[in-house]
């Protein structure tokens, strides 16, 4: 079964060549194209549950540049790798799980989202793999609709930590969506249906 790619590039001319790419090789399959990330993109991100996340950082303005990956990490768990044409501060790339070059070949193109698939996948849950106490708590919040921030600054932890622990969540549980894991809190008795916003 091919990996579900989604691109979110505001160039119609980009997105089309980058899928294009895609459906060429067979290996991976592009479930969506979005030009930016309002709110209503946002659902739709949530809705698609994609494997890889291919993102133009030009989308997020010159303040959230820099925070950009957590913030679609609030949507999806899926392996994201930004993509640009021209020099960026390379600060503020390390923050995705991989970068695309406008020139570079379709074979390296590939290479690269496999290596980010693969430095984001985790050895499979176990049986009997218990979330922790602060799996837990994390959990609770998100099933309560809490953002990745007002989680850390709600138990004094870096945004990066609270993403940690929300991959955790998903590795343990095989659940990447938000109402997914709300349900699993439901059914676990880790929250009360009257919590929920």
């Amino acid at each position: 079964m091919s990996k579900r790619v989604l691109l979110i590039i505001p160039s119609a001319i980009v997105a089309r060549g980058v899928e294009h790419i895609f459906n060429d090789l067979g290996e991976f399959e592009v479930c969506g194209i979005l030009t930016d990330l309002s709110s209503s993109r946002e659902a739709q991100l949530r809705n698609m549950d994609p494997d890889v996340v291919i993102v133009d950082p030009s989308i997020f303005d010159h303040a959230s540049r820099g925070n950009a990956r957590a913030a679609l990490s609030e949507h999806t768990s899926a392996a994201v790798l930004a993509i640009v044409g021209s020099l960026w501060d390379e600060e503020s790339l390390k923050q995705y799980d991989g970068v695309l070059s406008l020139y570079d070949v379709p074979t390296t193109i590939i290479r690269k989202v496999r290596a980010a698939l693969e430095d984001r996948s985790e050895a499979p849950r176990s049986e009997g793999e218990e979330l922790s106490a602060r799996e837990k708590e994390i959990l609770v919040c998100v099933a309560k609709g809490m953002l990745n921030k007002e989680i850390a600054d709600l138990y004094n932890l870096s945004i990066y930590t609270v993403i940690t622990h929300r991959k955790n969540i998903t590795r343990k549980t095989g659940i990447k969506t938000v109402a997914g894991l709300t349900v699993y809190a439901l059914l676990n008795n880790l929250i009360d249906i009257n919590t929920i916003e």
